[in-house]
């Protein structure tokens, strides 16, 4: 078992509307530069601000789930279903595209920050499905705190989302010096992206010492066995979105070169 710690440097990057939407991707399309290509199901994970507002306009998409979570700020989004709508910080946009839909997003500061994450379901089943939009605001989520840990569930146990593709996401905040313990299943993976602060990064079964992460890193590590992820905040709040998924499925996946 390793823990891959990728910096910035080692992940895209992108922009829309001129500039006024920045965008880092800890897994990019094609010919973006991300060195990770994709983590079994989960497709396409763009981390997105924006100093005031910025617009993508009408696009298509297929097959892919595909979630809108805010940080910061507010998402409009519109599309060819009728839905006209707008989720606030801590909320999620959830769209199954199915046989095909088509949208456009504005996302509204000011320091708009929020992720666009794509997930992989078995893409010729879902091209036979009529596409949903879903929303959810974060009153809606469940959130367990204690010994200086905040867990929000996104997706997952308790969490309203449902989705096809088997993926499960939280949002976690750790104060100063206090520690996150997250169980992995064999056969998973675990990635993780620092939007605040650092910390360490240690796993139960290996026979290393913790890894240490800075802001803005991506990290992934592969479970081959059960173990446990431990994970301690530095001198400052650390906040971690994290996302598990299995390693492999058992139906063919899109090409991604």
């Amino acid at each position: 078992m390793q823990t891959l710690i990728y910096g910035p440097t080692l992940q895209a990057t992108g922009a829309f509307d001129g500039g006024k939407i920045k965008e880092q991707k800890p897994i990019g399309f094609p010919g973006e530069g991300s060195v990770v290509k994709r983590v079994g199901p989960l497709f396409y994970w763009v981390w997105a601000t924006s100093e005031n507002d910025g617009h993508i306009p009408l696009h298509p998409h297929q097959g892919f789930e595909i979630m809108t979570y805010m940080v910061q700020g507010s998402a409009e989004h519109g599309d060819t279903l009728g839905t006209r709508s707008t989720v606030g910080a801590g909320g999620a946009q959830v769209m199954q595209t199915g046989s095909g839909v088509s949208h456009e997003e504005r996302f509204i500061g000011p320091d708009m920050e929020g992720f666009q994450i794509w997930f992989e379901p078995h893409i010729q089943e879902a091209l036979k499905v009529q596409p949903t939009y879903n929303q959810y605001e974060h009153e809606q989520f469940p959130i367990f705190e204690e010994n200086g840990v905040v867990k929000k569930t996104v997706i997952g146990e308790g969490a309203p989302i449902s989705i096809t593709a088997d993926a499960r996401v939280w949002d976690v905040t750790i104060e100063p010096g206090k520690q996150y313990h997250h169980q992995v299943a064999a056969g998973r993976t675990i990635t993780a992206l620092a939007i605040r602060g650092s910390g360490t990064w240690a796993n139960s079964e290996a026979n290393t010492s913790a890894s240490s992460f800075k802001h803005r890193d991506f990290i992934v590590v592969r479970a081959d066995n059960n173990f446990e992820a431990i994970i301690q905040a530095a001198d400052e709040p650390l906040r971690l979105i994290l996302i598990d998924v299995p390693t492999a499925v058992d139906y063919p996946l899109y090409p991604k070169r």
